[in-house]
Parts: C-alpha cells; sequence; structure tokens
C-alpha cells in the first residue's frame, strides 16, 4: 500500500511503545528493521514513546478504543472471532479496520550477537538517541 502511494519515499517513521518486543533495548527489534530497511531501501525513523505513555500513541488511543467497543461483551473464543471483531471494526468519522491472522512460526529465544547488532546501521538521535534514532539501509556490493 505504502509504495504505490508514496512511490518516492526515502524514510519511513515509526513510533513504537516503550514496552514489549519492539522496545527501544530489543536488540533483535533492531536486527529485523536494518533487514526491512535493506529490503524496502528506506531510511527508518524510530521513535519510542517513554514508558508510561502509551496514551500519546495516537493509533493506540484512536483505534484500540474502538476495538474495544466493538467486542465489549462478546467472549473472545477463537482467533477468527477475535480477527472477525477487529476487523469489522468502524466508527462514523470513517475509520475501517484492515486485520488478518498471521499464522507464521516465529522462533522464541533468539539471540543476537554482539557483531549482529553492530552492523546495524543505526544513528542515535541528538535527543534522547536511545528512544529516537535511524537506521539506513545498508548499500550491497
Amino acid at each position: 500500500m505504502g509504495r504505490a502511494a508514496y512511490p518516492k519515499a526515502t524514510n519511513l517513521l515509526i513510533t513504537a511503545d516503550g514496552g514489549g518486543s519492539n522496545n527501544s533495548r530489543s536488540r533483535l527489534w533492531k536486527v529485523e528493521l536494518q533487514k526491512l530497511a535493506d529490503d524496502l531501501g528506506l531510511n527508518i525513523a524510530v521513535c519510542h514513546f517513554p514508558s508510561g505513555t502509551s496514551k500519546w500513541n495516537k493509533v493506540e488511543h484512536r483505534l484500540f478504543s474502538q476495538i474495544t467497543q466493538n467486542w465489549r461483551g462478546r467472549p473472545l473464543e477463537s482467533h477468527e472471532v477475535i480477527v472477525n471483531l477487529i476487523a469489522n471494526t468502524t466508527t462514523a468519522a470513517g475509520l475501517k479496520v484492515q486485520c488478518q491472522l498471521d499464522t507464521n512460526p516465529y522462533p522464541t529465544g533468539t539471540r543476537v550477537s554482539d557483531a549482529e547488532l553492530q552492523a546495524v546501521q543505526l544513528e542515535s538521535g541528538a535527543f534522547h538517541g536511545e528512544w529516537s534514532y535511524v537506521i539506513r539501509p545498508r548499500t550491497s556490493s
């Protein structure tokens, strides 16, 4: 969707919460973002919300409250029920949610070596570089 809408884009901005698998200290998050930057050929700028401030995340605030209202009182008995409730969320303002179940297996306990982390083309931002950084694509030689 993004490439078709913005074919000349050179940068992608990701806002991320401060916790979970995409937290600012996650080595695997940064290594996988490097792979994405390489695949897309885009600079990926990441801005993490400080701990305890996810309420400022516009996606979480606007989207999840609507999803919660949509499934209120319904038992979440299966993945199919959950996906359908999320996918059928709409608002009067025109919000339509797209959702699909990802059934791919993902390994747990993946370790990232110091060498793998050092290969990430990461530039820390001037202000709170631990929460704000850019990962640049590696050029293929």
